[in-house]
């Protein structure tokens, strides 16, 4: 994924990092389902290769979206963290949320999860930016 910067245009900028499929879905993963290793990413449905996601993480630690380190409590395996760029991806991610429960096919149970954190508007969104903190920022 090519991060070279094509225009000063602020939404063009945005969309050079998070702009494929992948990165937001893997930004969704740590921030709506907590997944923070590699194998828990391949398990989502909708089944990223091993690839694809090494490259993925690795673009997001180099843009200052994520951290990588070791985890503590297991030698072999590596701890993906967002840092406050990424936390301050979730109004994107429930906008986009709100809206594919809105115009899209969603997932009865998830479109009510989107739909939940939309009507909260920002006071929502702070608390759990604030959760978000606690858990990823060390």
């Amino acid at each position: 994924m090519s991060t070279r910067e094509k225009s000063g245009c602020p939404i063009n900028l945005s969309l050079e990092i998070i702009g494929d499929r992948w990165t937001l879905l893997i930004i969704r993963d740590m921030v709506f389902a907590g997944k923070k290793h590699f194998r828990e990413f391949l398990q989502s449905d909708e089944g990223i290769s091993s690839r694809t996601l090494a490259e993925r993480l690795q673009t997001l630690q180099e843009e200052g979206i994520l951290t990588r380190s070791d985890d503590p409590t297991h030698g072999l395996r590596t701890v993906y963290r967002l840092t406050e760029a990424g936390i301050d991806l979730l109004p994107v991610l429930a906008t986009l949320g709100a809206w594919g429960s809105k115009h899209r096919k969603a997932d009865d149970k998830l479109a009510r999860n989107a739909d939940e954190l939309a009507a909260g508007g920002g006071a929502a969104l702070e608390k759990m930016k604030a959760a978000l903190r606690a858990e990823h920022i060390v």
